[in-house]
């Protein structure tokens, strides 16, 4: 049973930094693709960005150039380093995890970020 817990959420004043960590247990399997994504009050939750096992990346419009996801395959964990926050970066967090073959789609249970002065 493959499980995600994140870490690293907090308070922080706009043009603050926080990186947050998703530390994945389990038999994890290749290839996979590794993701955080958010969700804001009253909001659809959104990706904001994910890491392939074979090293692609994507982001958001709204976080590229400011966010950076990485991840350690040695450890099974995930990072998104968030610089230059913004109010509207506040959301719960989540790690997410999908296994391309035979399936596998997981979920950690959030961590929140909240950007105010």
């Amino acid at each position: 049973q493959v499980q995600l817990v994140e870490s690293g959420g907090g308070l922080v004043q706009p043009g603050g930094s926080l990186r947050l960590s998703c530390a994945a247990s389990g038999s994890i399997y290749s290839p996979n693709a590794m993701g955080w994504y958010r969700q804001a009050p009253g909001n659809q939750r959104e990706l904001v960005a994910v890491s392939t096992s074979g090293g692609g990346t994507n982001y958001a419009d709204s976080v590229k150039g400011r966010f950076t996801i990485s991840r350690d395959n040695a450890k099974n964990t995930l990072y998104l380093q968030m610089n230059s926050l913004q109010p509207e970066d506040t959301a719960v967090y989540y790690c997410n995890l999908v296994v391309w073959i035979g399936g596998g789609n997981y979920w950690g249970k959030g961590t929140l970020v909240t950007v105010s002065s």
